[in-house]
């Protein structure tokens, strides 16, 4: 990430060892830090964030830590400038990114069955393939999945779910398509309740945001099953689209927890910072292809490394 500051310094980078903190870097003395120094990283720095899709308020909110951390403090004379502004960065992009972490098996574990997870999101994000991921997962853990096929809009999406379900040997409850999604997830409940199953997953019709018959049939869903647990899945590179969906979704339904699709086709994963600090709700997976194994429990430090470049793998 840091080639083009190095060339500022005339420098290459030096790997800095993990344990180092900025403290120890910034001392008394040493290479006072100028706001010229600062002033000409910080912007490299956002260049460099916004192209990650990161989202400007929160570029800003980083820009303003490491120029709050730095300004007019000095570097050890074992470390140089840009040393001392990385780890600053780093730290910053892990405040924002504090608390951003969501345990769903261990929310699985812990409550009360049947787990009842409903899931928003809009048409083309891989919703209803989270869904069978996340089954998928269940599964291997030892836990019956019911799927509520409650996307009653679209024949498709009632087909889609169906074919996820036979592959995957789970339940799936369905009504004709046009019926009533709220009906559909209710019948759902009261299967699983019926048959002692573990796990209900709900999949929810995905037009536009701004669609208020959809709004109201989420906020029916809600009210008649009551989930444990309402989850956004948003596209990682629909940049600000994604952040106003997930604002949209929390602001009129809820939401307890994210999980971005297509990680894998988003070269910096920007949007994981973006919507975990503009909605402060936790991501609790990121989706990384189109197998049923393709997704991954999301970390903060994960989102670090890709920034930074740090993760060579």
């Amino acid at each position: 990430m840091f080639d083009s500051l190095k060339k500022l310094f005339g420098l290459s980078k030096k790997e800095i060892e993990p344990s180092v903190k900025v403290e120890e870097v910034v001392g008394d003395s040493g290479r006072k830090i100028s706001e010229k120094d600062l002033d000409e990283l910080l912007w490299e720095l956002e260049l460099v964030l916004l192209e990650a899709d990161v989202a400007l308020p929160i570029v800003e909110e980083i820009k303003a830590s490491v120029k709050a951390d730095l300004m007019g403090k000095r570097v050890d004379r074992s470390y140089r400038v840009e040393d001392a502004i990385e780890m600053a960065l780093k730290n910053a992009v892990r405040s924002v990114l504090k608390g951003s972490e969501f345990d769903f098996d261990s929310f699985i574990a812990g409550h009360e069955r049947p787990v009842i997870v409903m899931f928003l999101g809009i048409n083309g994000t891989g919703k209803t393939t989270a869904i069978a991921k996340l089954t998928k997962r269940l599964q291997a853990q030892g836990y019956s999945v019911v799927l509520s096929a409650s996307d009653t809009f679209r024949a498709g999406a009632i087909e889609q779910i169906t074919i996820h379900g036979d592959r995957l040997g789970s339940k799936v409850i369905k009504h004709q398509a046009g019926g009533d999604p709220a009906a559909v997830a209710y019948d759902a409940l009261e299967h699983a309740k019926a048959r002692q199953k573990d796990v209900v997953l709900v999949d929810t019709a995905g037009r536009m945001q701004t669609n208020a018959n959809l709004m109201d049939e989420m906020k029916k869903i809600k009210r008649v099953v009551k989930p444990h647990l309402t989850v956004f899945v948003g596209d990682s590179l629909a940049g600000n689209d994604a952040i106003e969906q997930a604002r949209t979704f929390e602001r009129e339904i809820g939401i307890d927890a994210v999980i971005l699709t297509k990680i894998d086709a988003d070269a910096k994963g920007g949007a994981a910072l973006s919507i975990a600090h503009s909605i402060k709700k936790p991501i609790a997976f990121l989706s990384t292809g189109q197998g049923y194994d393709d997704i991954i429990r999301f970390e903060g430090q994960w989102m670090v490394d890709r920034l930074f470049n740090d993760n060579k793998g």
